[in-house]
């Protein structure tokens, strides 16, 4: 039973601080209409992300009492998953809490900073204590998002490191000594992202209460963030970097239909003489059969072998053109979507992490010289700075959100589209319930398009013990596997030879692991 996360504390104190505001603002008979308008959006940024922080926190209890009373009577034993219950619980808790900490990165907090610089210019104490109520609600939003993200990382990369050490060569090992790096760097930035919350808290608080050393923490608080700001930044660059690599090594590989012209034409013209020997075949039973000479009836048994013989050996020739024609065509279409995925990280890791990250670290910069240099003054190229960098990474947040229940609706809507070949398709879902599935935004895509492009990669690249690719050419493999390398999936990858990576691709046991790990290669860069 996870134990109980308390929440009296966060919500009596932004209560208690929104009261004491609005007593303060009706003492002030005087104030303009303006200004009142400012006070009541500010509280109610700060009771909204009050209330709704509240709510997930009370449906992840209800979510675990309910599944402590249905396994009251589980085996203690049942360790490991009890261990895997606590982080799913987590996981689905952090990503309820994501919508939210979105709110408040693209639209509070920087609203809140606008208002901190115009109350500063226009010397609002009452304004100013506002902002500095509704940033507190802000931060700790976004420093509950973020411990709790931490820890799931956390766990999942401890996860990943004993199943990279239980399987010590493959693509299990690879899939999951990737994901343990992955996490264990999401957990330590989330860690660090979690004291920059912390210390952001601290200023807003120093505002309130008119502390001495509120330049100081704010001060501080900038540094903060533009130290989180810049490691984030970082980041993206290398996995821009990564992205870029990988795209170039898949370009390398070459337009499928120049590299296969040549075997394409080979087995034009063993289809060719397929047919020519056909031809000559029938020809040559027309002449026994025409022929009334001694042993005609043997004679005419012996051409009919060799005709039927001819027209298989010509019809096999020509399935086998066939096949290697539309498997150029698929690897085209495969090479084109590998690209295309590479280019996309590209695209969000720099507006959403190089320039977005590191325009909210120059903020964070201005934001530590202001408070250094003229204590808490106006500063309007550091709002300016954080709002502009809000905008970028919720841009991106957005475009994220919109692609996966894009995919999540398709899944249940169209699941003949992107499901596996010769498996009977799910019934469609209604317009209602696919729509209701969409916004499931914990759920991830099980048969999208990326799951859908990994089989027919690994399908190409397979050897001919699995079914569906022992008629797949040798050069056909060949580039299939090249492929493969390409997406960081070759042997040196998975710690094998060539020769044993060569025939794992050939073991019907592990085409699930190889499916998964060529669907995260094409994720990520």
């Amino acid at each position: 039973m996870s134990t109980p996360i308390h929440r009296t504390s966060t919500r009596q104190s932004a209560v208690a601080l929104t009261s004491a505001l609005h007593r303060r603002a009706g003492s002030r008979a005087g104030s303009t209409s303006a200004r009142s308008t400012e006070h009541a959006l500010l509280e109610m940024q700060s009771r909204a992300g009050n209330r709704a922080a509240t709510a997930v926190v009370q449906r992840a209890r209800d979510a675990e009492r309910g599944r402590a009373a249905g396994n009251g009577g589980a085996s203690a034993g049942a360790k490991k998953n009890y261990r895997d219950r606590i982080a799913g619980l987590l996981d689905r808790f952090k990503k309820n809490l994501e919508p939210i900490d979105t709110f408040i990165k693209g639209f509070q907090t920087p609203t809140n900073a606008a208002f901190t610089q115009q109350a500063a210019a226009a010397a609002k104490e009452g304004l100013k204590h506002s902002a500095a109520a509704s940033g507190t609600s802000a931060a700790s939003g976004n420093l509950l998002t973020e411990a709790a993200g931490a820890v799931v990382s956390g766990m999942d990369a401890y996860k990943n490191i004993k199943d990279a050490k239980k399987h010590e060569t493959g693509a299990g090992h690879h899939t999951a000594k990737k994901k343990a790096k992955t996490k264990g760097t999401d957990a330590v930035v989330g860690a660090a992202s979690s004291g920059s919350y912390s210390a952001a808290i601290a200023k807003e608080v120093t505002k309130i209460q008119k502390a001495a050393d509120a330049a100081v923490a704010s001060e501080a608080s900038g540094i903060a963030s533009a130290s989180i700001g810049a490691i984030k930044g970082v980041r993206s660059v290398f996995r821009v970097g990564g992205a870029a690599r990988k795209y170039k090594q898949i370009k390398e590989l070459g337009d499928p239909h120049l590299v296969h012209t040549g075997s394409l034409a080979r087995l034009n013209e063993s289809r060719e003489q397929a047919n020519w020997a056909a031809a000559e075949a029938y020809v040559a039973l027309d002449a026994y059969w025409k022929d009334e000479g001694q042993g005609r009836l043997e004679l005419v048994s012996e051409a009919v072998d060799a005709a039927w013989e001819a027209m298989g050996e010509a019809r096999d020739a020509a399935e086998r053109l066939q096949r290697a024609e539309k498997d150029v065509e698929r690897l085209s279409t495969l090479q084109g979507y590998a690209k295309k995925k590479q280019l996309t990280k590209i695209g969000k890791e720099t507006v959403g992490g190089g320039l977005g990250e590191s325009t909210k670290a120059a903020a964070g910069v201005v934001t530590a010289v202001a408070a250094g240099t003229a204590g808490l003054a106006s500063n309007p190229v550091g709002w300016g700075l954080a709002g502009a960098g809000a905008g970028l990474v919720l841009g991106v947040t957005m475009y994220k959100a919109l692609r996966a229940a894009t995919k999540r609706y398709e899944e249940v809507r169209h699941p003949e589209r992107w499901g596996p070949e010769g498996e009977t398709p799910a019934e469609a879902a209604s317009r209602k319930e696919s729509l209701q599935h969409a916004l499931k935004f914990w759920k991830k895509v099980s048969k999208g398009e990326r799951q859908a492009m990994a089989r027919e990669i690994y399908a190409l690249a397979a050897g001919p013990g699995i079914s569906g690719s022992g008629n797949t050419t040798a050069e056909m493999r060949e580039s299939g596997r090249a492929l493969l390398i390409a997406l960081k999936s070759g042997p040196a990858k998975h710690n094998l030879e060539p020769e044993a990576w060569a025939e794992s691709l050939n073991d019907p046991a592990k085409s699930a692991g190889w499916i998964q790990e060529i669907a995260e290669q094409l994720a990520s860069g």
